[in-house]
Order: structure tokens, then C-alpha cells, then sequence
């Protein structure tokens, strides 16, 4: 596992850990599985991790609560705390542990309890769209 820092850049937040960091992501972004539109949002935030490639992670209030459901899975990350996840179930389709959030974090971790991050093999489509 890499220990380097992340460098600062505009609009860039840096967890006091050093290895994490978010920058607000600029595009609108949408999430589709099985024919229905399960996020769409424009307030994305890329999550940069040293020695890791970034991933956007979506306001949690972007997403349509209704195909959600909470799931049993949990996981721990030493850098951003212990991580919790949801389904999607659209129609007679689910598609399990497809979305993580990390609901409390760590006390030299940023807070982004808030925000969820979808696994792309789990969900048909992915859009970032020019806002």
C-alpha cells in the first residue's frame, strides 16, 4: 500500500491523514439500472486516495431512495472507516452490494457520510454529462 500524500490543487480538500482527499467532480451525473434512473446529480465529489485511481461518489440524497436497501456488508478501509452498503432493486432485478458510504468517519478522515460510491459492474449505465 502506498503511503504517499496528496498533493493540494484548487478546489481540492485534503483529509488530515494526507492520503485522501475531494475536489468537487463538475459534471452531472447519472446512474441507470434496469430501465430506471437511480441517481442523478449534479453536487458528485471525486474521493483521491494515494495509490488508488479516484472515484466519484454521489450525494446520498441524489438517489432514489425507493430502489435502495440496506444489506448486512460491511467492510473496513484503515483510511476512511468502516464502510456499509446497499442493493439496488428495480422491478424482479436486484443487484446486491452494488452502492458503499462509510457513515461515520475516522477522526483524521474527511466526512463524506453523505455521499455513496457505486461499484460500475453492478449497474447498467453511467453517465457524466457537461453541466
Amino acid at each position: 500500500m502506498s503511503t504517499s500524500t496528496i498533493e493540494p490543487a484548487p478546489g481540492r480538500i485534503i483529509a488530515p491523514n494526507g492520503v485522501v482527499a475531494i475536489e468537487p467532480a463538475e459534471k452531472r451525473v447519472r446512474v441507470v439500472f434496469n430501465g430506471e434512473v437511480i441517481a442523478d446529480t449534479t453536487g458528485a465529489i471525486r474521493l483521491i486516495e494515494a495509490g488508488h485511481g479516484p472515484v466519484l461518489y454521489l450525494p446520498l440524497a441524489d438517489l432514489e431512495q425507493a430502489f435502495l436497501e440496506p444489506t448486512d456488508t460491511h467492510t473496513t478501509c484503515p483510511r476512511k472507516g468502516e464502510a456499509s452498503y446497499y442493493s439496488i432493486v428495480v422491478g424482479d432485478k436486484r443487484s446486491v452490494d452494488a452502492i458503499w458510504t462509510y457513515p461515520e468517519n475516522l477522526p483524521d478522515a474527511l466526512d463524506i457520510s453523505g455521499y455513496v460510491a457505486f461499484y460500475p459492474d453492478r449497474i447498467d449505465r453511467w453517465e457524466e454529462l457537461d453541466v
